[in-house]
C-alpha cells in the first residue's frame, strides 16, 4: 500500500505587488497612480462649483421680498405714531393697506393691544383721530396698497439707454411725463418701491425689465453726484 503523502502547494498570485497596492522597488503602486489620478476632474468639479457661487453676485443670494417706503408724516401725527407705533413697527408697514376709516379703526384696535387692564383704550379719542385722518387720507381705500411678495428676480443682461427709454416710453408715459423721472434722483432700493409701486397701479412692465431699469436708473439717476 503506497505511503500517502502531503503534497504542500502554493497557490500563484492571483495579483501582482504593483496591482495590490504595496511598493516594488520604492515605485508608487500602479492603483495608487491611478487612485490619485482619478481624483482631480473631481476636485475640479468642486472648485469650479464654489468659485462660481463664490462669484455670484451677494444681492442675488440674498433678495428678500421688497418692502415699502413711507416718508415720515410731521405735525401731531408724527408725535402720535412716535408716541404709540413705532415700539412695535415701522410706519411702512402702513403701505400694505388699503382701508376705510372703520378697517384701519378696526385694525389698529385689533393690533395695538393695551399694556394695561383688558378693555382700557391703548389710544386717546384725540390721537386716534389725528392718526385716523392722516391714514386714511395716504392709504385709503382708493390707494394701491403695496404688493407683499415682490421678490427682485436676479437679471444678467442689463438696459443700454435707448432700451431703457423705450421701457420708460411704454410704460410710464401713460400717466405722467418722461421728465419726471429723469429730474429725479434715487437710490437703487427707492427706485425698486417707486418701479414696484408704478406696476401694481397698472405700468405694463415685467419683473425681469423692471430689475433691468431699476439697475438702468441707479445707474445714470443715482444718488452719486458725478452722475449727469
Amino acid at each position: 500500500m503506497a505511503s500517502s503523502e502531503t503534497v504542500s502547494v502554493t497557490a500563484p498570485a492571483v495579483f501582482p505587488d504593483w496591482l495590490n497596492g504595496r511598493k516594488e522597488d520604492g515605485e508608487i503602486p500602479m492603483k495608487s497612480r491611478f487612485g490619485k489620478a482619478a481624483m482631480w476632474p473631481a476636485l475640479l468639479v468642486v472648485t469650479a462649483a464654489l468659485a462660481a457661487s463664490v462669484a455670484a453676485p451677494a444681492a442675488a443670494q440674498n433678495r428678500g421680498a421688497t418692502r415699502p417706503k413711507v416718508d415720515r408724516p410731521d405735525g401731531p401725527v408724527w408725535q402720535v405714531i412716535r408716541k404709540n407705533c413705532t415700539q412695535c413697527h415701522g410706519i411702512d408697514d402702513y403701505a400694505f393697506f388699503a382701508l376705510d376709516k372703520n378697517g384701519w379703526q378696526a385694525l389698529i384696535e385689533t393690533k395695538h393691544k393695551s399694556p394695561l387692564a383688558e378693555g382700557t383704550p391703548v389710544l386717546s379719542d384725540q390721537d386716534r383721530n389725528v392718526l385716523l385722518e392722516w391714514l386714511v387720507a395716504k392709504f385709503g381705500p382708493t390707494s394701491t396698497p403695496f404688493p407683499r411678495a415682490y421678490v427682485p428676480p436676479e437679471i444678467t443682461e442689463f438696459f443700454s439707454d435707448p432700451e431703457a427709454t423705450l421701457v420708460l416710453n411704454r410704460s410710464c408715459v401713460s400717466c405722467h411725463s418722461i421728465d419726471r423721472v429723469m429730474n429725479s434722483r434715487y437710490s437703487p432700493d427707492e427706485w425698486r418701491v417707486i418701479a414696484v409701486q408704478m406696476k401694481t397701479r397698472g405700468a405694463n412692465i415685467t419683473n425681469e425689465d423692471l430689475e433691468r431699469l431699476v439697475e438702468w436708473l441707479a445707474r445714470v439717476k443715482g444718488t452719486n453726484a458725478n452722475q449727469d
